[in-house]
């Protein structure tokens, strides 16, 4: 049986491409900065970002740890949603790791954080008080459904951060499919933020690696802490590659990835039983009616009867993220196994 997993686009293969690149890349030692794949994959993030320097990582959550401890020394406090993916999701590095105070506000239904209450959230200069010292977002918004946040906004975000000497950072796991929604190519989107990191492995169907960019001296110190958190890496030219082939051939084809969401929300909203907000990229956020005769566990298990893994967030909350790899067939297949489990 053919397998379709939408449980997250992570669960991506590196594309024909990318394996072709990955065995003819030409590599050296990072480390001594003389891997020439991943010096370009790195001017080509700076490029793209608007930036002027990039550094590869191994994952996005490395990535926004480095940001964090770069921008905030130990006790300092950093403002962002109480949904965002390095508050929940990143095993608590920041407090664990750098010392740094998580100060949480409620996440609005369009990802953003009301700039009044980012406003009233940073701290007088009081001794009593730890220093305000960054504002982090999340585009797009993993919890919220996938929304992307807006040009417009990130700038008002951006300049209430300069009001205060603040510093402003982006988690943009997924920031190329904000670009691809909103039309805004990625440099204009976020030229107010000081650090923004995205990774290749989600849509872009890279293996593994994430990019962090930001100023010259932001990058400097971000490779002194790459190397202390371990993320030093040799030969890794090899994964480079599959990044380049990434960037050049992956970004403009998410908006097909959009499409079969909304599709897919489409086709899951004629089920009574679920109840299926309008997806904004490339993930379907839907919950399974408590009254509709079977658990949530009696429902993914059914789908994997079927050949269709999604995932699952609480006990009737349920997310399935489009990709590269899910095309219309897939998408039929994934609705006629609903069919099948939902109404027998």
């Amino acid at each position: 049986m053919n397998t379709i997993d939408m449980r997250s686009d992570t669960v991506t293969w590196p594309t024909e491409a990318m394996r072709t690149a990955m065995a003819q890349a030409e590599v050296g030692d990072d480390v001594y900065g003389d891997d020439p794949t991943i010096n370009r994959l790195q001017a080509m993030s700076t490029e793209r970002s608007g930036k002027a320097a990039a550094l590869f990582v191994p994952s996005g959550t490395m990535g926004n740890l480095i940001a964090f401890l770069v921008h905030c020394q130990r006790g300092d406090e950093a403002i962002l949603g109480d949904l965002a993916h390095p508050f929940l999701y990143e095993g608590g590095g920041m407090a664990a790791l750098g010392g740094v105070q998580p100060r949480t506000l409620p996440t609005a239904p369009d990802g953003t954080l009301a700039l009044e209450d980012i406003q009233a959230a940073i701290r007088a200069d009081d001794p009593h008080y730890p220093i305000t010292r960054l504002i982090a977002l999340e585009n797009t918004h993993n919890r919220r459904n996938g929304v992307p946040l807006t040009k417009a906004y990130i700038d008002e975000v951006g300049q209430l951060a300069k009001q205060h000497d603040l510093k402003l950072h982006i988690d943009g796991a997924r920031i190329f499919n904000a670009a691809v929604a909103l039309g805004t190519p990625l440099a204009e989107l976020v030229a107010a933020a000081d650090s923004v990191t995205f990774c290749l492995s989600k849509g872009l169907c890279a293996p593994v690696g994430s990019l962090l960019c930001g100023s010259e001296d932001f990058i400097a110190r971000a490779l002194r802490l790459r190397k202390q958190l371990g993320g030093g890496m040799r030969q890794a030219g090899i994964l480079a590659a599959a990044g380049i082939v990434a960037l050049e051939e992956m970004v403009e084809r998410l908006a097909e990835d959009h499409a079969r969401a909304a599709a897919l929300a489409e086709g899951l909203a004629a089920f009574e039983a679920l109840s299926v907000p309008t997806p904004h990229t490339n993930i379907v956020r839907f919950e399974l009616n408590p009254q509709a005769g079977l658990s949530g566990e009696d429902l993914l298990a059914g789908l994997a009867a079927e050949g269709v893994k999604i995932g699952m967030g609480g006990p009737w909350g349920f997310r399935a993220v489009t990709h590269y790899w899910i095309d219309d067939a897939a998408l039929e297949q994934t609705l006629a196994a609903f069919s099948k489990v939902l109404q027998g």
